[in-house]
């Protein structure tokens, strides 16, 4: 990655700099040649006034030292004065391209292999007063050698620049892609802070990412631990007492006990199957759930009628209060938590405690809230209780036949309901959990 980075930087840098060098040198030659065409104007007025026969010596010497040439040509093409030529040996120029627009309007200009000198020539030629034309002539061998020296200190400059971007672009790739080495390695220890700052929303979300998949990972082995535990338990049971019973060495007594023991493990091992499917379905993202009209208040009825067995059981009184109130949501998820919180509150109560379902407005939201005067929860397990299998009394739950998923599951149907879940609960007094849709 790093090299072909480095390859993409230092090819952007090479295109870039041999446009500019393009640009430059065509951009400098057209300067150039507006230059030199601009020189010979002037100059062809200035000799314009001079008197050719008699200066006619004195002024091509000097003009040849400057590298000039002077012809003067009549209206029909004869040649009447050359500053380099016999003027009566050379041709006609009427025909040349300067000398007709010249004689059309005024002035003409061009730049061709001279027939005279055999060298490219810049020509500039004016009509004169007298219908004459007046045409100054300059050899562009020192034209392209200046362009050429030009050409050449422009790919110098171009060429160290290159080399200058070419240190820099291995600078910046390997700025660039040093973070994501780093991610590469551990993640967990690239600070945001020390890559671009277009980087950093990237590197946080990776990291991010990173640390949820860490985090999973460990809920999944805890929870395959936890399950193999739980399963493990209930499973020796019933193996341990089927086989007391079948060795035929116990009596009648020992016979019905076994078969409760084995009866209450297997109800167990059901409650704990069924929590796990359901926790694996509400773990399940493309779960398509059907919302309809729930009425709180009479759902809350119909579960504490079907509580009243475990209830009078456990001595806990279920008591119902609050108000008719109407939400959106799927019913058979919304019994399961239900089911679930006041069977927390019944299992876990005190001989004599109660257990009161409440529904109404809260912050002008439809709400549910569960209350029991059983043995609360320490404020430093408040925030692990829905978690999977974690259990605030270990050796209470194993008597009361808790599985430890039902606040799990609870969690899972709030979020699945876009709602807000609130425990408070002080330790020997109660626990009060309210659902807000």
């Amino acid at each position: 990655m790093k090299k072909k980075l480095n390859s993409k930087f230092m090819l952007i840098a090479a295109i870039a700099i041999l446009v500019t060098a393009v640009c430059s040198i065509g951009l400098f030659y057209s300067i150039l040649v507006q230059q030199i065409y601009d020189d010979l104007k002037a100059n062809a007025h200035v000799i314009s006034r001079l008197d050719f026969e008699d200066a006619s010596q004195k002024v091509c010497d000097q003009l040849s030292e400057d590298g000039l040439r002077i012809t003067l040509i009549a209206a029909d093409g004869t040649v009447l004065y050359d500053s380099m030529e016999d003027e009566t040996k050379m041709e006609n120029h009427r025909g040349r391209p300067e000398v007709e627009r010249a004689l059309a309007v005024g002035e003409g200009r061009g730049m061709r292999k001279s027939t005279t000198s055999a060298e490219h020539t810049f020509y500039y030629a004016m009509r004169l007063s007298d219908g004459n034309v007046l045409r100054i002539g300059k050899e562009s061998g020192s034209i392209y050698h200046l362009a050429w020296n030009m050409t050449m200190l422009t790919l110098g400059v171009g060429l160290c620049v290159f080399l200058v971007c070419a240190f820099f672009a291995k600078r910046m790739t390997k700025r660039f892609v040093e973070p994501i080495e780093k991610m590469a390695d551990n993640i967990v220890l690239v600070d945001e802070r020390e890559v671009y700052e277009e980087m950093r929303p990237f590197v946080s979300m990776i990291k991010q990412q990173h640390v949820d998949i860490l985090n999973h990972a460990q809920m999944r082995q805890e929870f395959t631990a936890n399950v193999s535990h739980e399963l493990k338990t209930p499973l020796t049971a019933i193996s341990g007492y089927a086989e007391l019973i079948a060795s035929g060495m116990t009596n009648e007594r020992d016979t019905e006990h076994f078969a409760n023991e084995i009866h209450r493990s297997a109800e167990r091992l059901q409650s704990l199957i069924n929590d796990i499917i359901k926790l694996s379905e509400l773990d399940n993202s493309d779960l398509k759930l059907e919302f309809e009209p729930i009425d709180l208040y009479a759902l809350a009825t119909t579960c504490i009628d079907q509580m009243q067995i475990a209830a009078q059981k456990n001595e806990v009184t279920l008591l119902q209060e609050g108000e008719p109130v109407t939400i959106n949501g799927n019913k058979t998820l919304i019994e399961e938590l239900l089911y679930n919180l006041c069977s927390n509150a019944v299992r876990y109560n005190k001989k004599g405690g109660s257990v009161t379902v409440i529904t109404g407005m809260k912050n002008q939201r439809p709400a549910l809230t569960v209350r029991d005067t059983g043995i609360g929860i320490p404020k430093e397990q408040q925030d692990r209780v829905f978690e999977r299998f974690y259990r605030v009394d270990k050796s209470r739950s194993k008597s009361t036949g808790g599985t430890g998923l039902g606040l799990a599951i609870v969690k899972h149907i709030v979020v699945q309901h876009e709602a807000q879940i609130e425990l408070s609960s002080e330790e020997g007094v109660g626990t009060e959990v309210t659902v807000i849709f």
